[in-house]
């Protein structure tokens, strides 16, 4: 359990890092500038989802599908909350209803014991 939460963690810090990488053209004009450097951000986030992806193979005996699934649940909490925080995109009911779906397939991975 201590990989796959330290996995979950990593994967949050990892999709926290791409939306300002991605979105932080929207917010700072000095991104908006500078694209490039921004893209250069992309080698420590891969190196950062690697080892998430590490940790979450260890913590499911080797199978790659529940870290694919968690990576993508956590990305779509986070979008939800630092979407609505930096650029006020409130969360109407087709986004509760993705976020609970994506908060509920994470709740499979980790606690469904096949």
């Amino acid at each position: 359990m201590n990989n796959i939460l330290a996995a979950i963690i990593l994967f949050t810090i990892g999709q926290a890092m791409i939306w300002f990488q991605t979105n932080g053209q929207f917010i700072w004009p000095w991104a908006k500038e500078h694209p490039w450097i921004m893209a250069m951000c992309g080698l420590p986030i891969s190196y950062l989802l690697i080892i998430a992806t590490k940790y979450i193979v260890a913590g499911f005996d080797g199978l790659l599908w529940p870290g694919r699934l968690v990576g993508f649940g956590t990305g779509m909490v986070v979008m939800a909350i630092l979407t609505y925080c930096y650029m006020g995109e409130g969360i109407n009911t087709k986004t509760l209803v993705s976020l609970f779906l994506a908060t509920t397939l994470v709740f499979i991975q980790v606690f469904w014991k096949v």
